[in-house]
């Protein structure tokens, strides 16, 4: 895809995605509907609201695009496209319905499994976080970089209670700060340098990972596996086990520290 292209999507995916959030915030600490869907996944009315405005239009940009939403019913002909909207239209529907601020609007645009352009928005904090491959990440028009430095020491980490403590067990130094609700938000975190590593436990899936996985990736860091491998989307069952994500070189130092916690 020409770059100019890639431009013009990012600039309409922007709009929505804002709209999006504007929408959301309408309902944010108010009385709403709200249920739980599967075993234990909460759903909100303004999941579902928004979830309609961004499938119009988010299709209406890239109309041969695939779809792939948390609060629509997958449809396998995603699966056949080249190009492929991921979208989760509330990503930390608890904090939303508890009426905390750490939860998001996210939306990526997937060509050949790995998000393309992506926008972020957490109206609640009034950040909005976008990337476009290739051309570098921003949040609320500034460049944004992943913190430098390869060192555990002192790193500032958000994730999953029980991983967090084991590894402060082996890392001493490490600073546990309160998991981010909104995993979308965990990892942009990442991407701004607020957090300098975030992990995710096993059980995410696209829609809450692509256009966090684009942030950090153009700011300078790195959203993997355990293993090291970088992300796939739009594969049959989008659910992906544990990640971890800090910048290039403290990401490689964090692996190895987890590696002897996978047992």
């Amino acid at each position: 895809m020409p770059a100019s292209e890639r431009a013009a999507i990012a600039d309409r995916l922007a709009r929505a995605v804002r709209e999006g959030g504007d929408l959301a915030l309408t309902t944010f600490n108010a009385s709403l509907k709200h249920w739980i869907k599967g075993k234990d996944s909460p759903v909100s009315e303004a999941d579902i609201a928004v979830d309609n405005l961004l499938r119009e239009r988010l299709l209406a940009i890239v109309p041969d695009a695939g779809w792939l939403s948390e609060e629509t019913e997958d449809d396998p002909a995603r699966l056949s496209k080249r190009r492929v909207w991921v979208v989760d239209p509330i990503d930390g529907t608890r904090a939303y319905i508890a009426g905390l601020v750490d939860w998001t609007i996210s939306a990526a645009l997937v060509e050949d499994g790995r998000p393309i352009v992506a926008a972020l928005f957490a109206p609640a904090e009034n950040e909005f976080f976008s990337a476009i491959v290739g051309e570098g990440a921003i949040c609320n028009a500034q460049r944004i970089v992943a913190t430098e430095g390869e060192s555990l020491d002192g790193a500032r980490l958000s994730g999953p209670r029980r991983t967090v403590e084991q590894l402060a067990v082996a890392v001493p130094n490490i600073m546990a700060l309160p998991r981010v609700h909104s995993l979308a938000l965990r990892f942009a975190r990442v991407a701004q340098g607020r957090l300098d590593a975030a992990l995710s436990g096993g059980n995410s899936h696209d829609w809450d990972l692509a256009a966090a996985d684009l942030l950090v990736h153009e700011a300078c860091g790195a959203l993997t596996t355990l293993a090291g491998d970088r992300i796939l989307y739009n594969r049959p069952e989008p659910v992906h086990g544990p990640l971890v994500a800090a910048g290039r070189l403290r990401h490689e130092a964090l692996r190895k520290a987890l590696d002897p916690l996978k047992t």
